[in-house]
């Protein structure tokens, strides 16, 4: 698996979700996780989460750090699985750099992070398959004006100024782990 932090802005607007968009655009072939920053602004013609579609819910937040993952030859669950193991690598590293200034706390596959005494969305999620290939999309606002919803973020509210850093250390663990996991089911006996 290969990453890769992309330094230039791109604004996300959910069409980014697409098999082979990280191979076409950035020639990364095979599975690979990206991240890049930029504002979001995904419309309901362009939503994945059909629940997000029936309630009418748009996405939009002025600053983000978004990271796509696409790998292949695994099912829906597992990537839905793979995604809710994202949340928690994220939590993880947030954990480390926020010691216990911020309480971080997952539901779902949602990330809430209780700033001046109420907990405020931190996150965005999906993960979805194509013919060829799982997908996921997790975002994580830096600066969340202009949300629908009661957000925070890294920045704003909680202080993390060093973006691609705290990315690059999110797509390194998720690369390491999921390399362990491959390591895990190849080293056991079956019974």
């Amino acid at each position: 698996m290969k990453s890769l932090f992309i330094n230039e802005e791109i604004k996300y607007i959910g069409s980014q979700l697409a098999p082979h968009w990280i191979y076409k655009n950035f020639h990364i072939l095979g599975d690979a996780i990206v991240a890049f920053i930029g504002e979001m602004d995904v419309k309901i013609t362009e939503m994945v989460d059909i629940e997000d579609v029936i309630s009418n819910s748009p996405i939009y937040s002025k600053k983000m750090v978004s990271f796509i993952i696409e790998q292949f030859e695994i099912s829906l669950s597992e990537c839905v699985l793979r995604q809710r193991f994202l949340i928690c690598i994220i939590i993880e590293e947030l954990r480390k750099i926020l010691k216990d200034r911020f309480e971080i706390k997952r539901s779902g596959d949602d990330i809430f992070a209780k700033v001046d005494g109420k907990f405020k969305k931190l996150s965005v999620s999906i993960a979805t398959k194509s013919i060829t290939s799982g997908l996921i999309h997790t975002g994580l606002n830096i600066d969340p004006t202009g949300a629908p919803v009661d957000a925070c973020g890294l920045t704003t509210d909680l202080g993390i100024t060093d973006i691609e850093g705290f990315a690059r250390n999110v797509m390194n663990r998720y690369i390491e782990e999921s390399n362990e996991m491959k390591d895990a089911v190849c080293k056991v006996r079956g019974v």
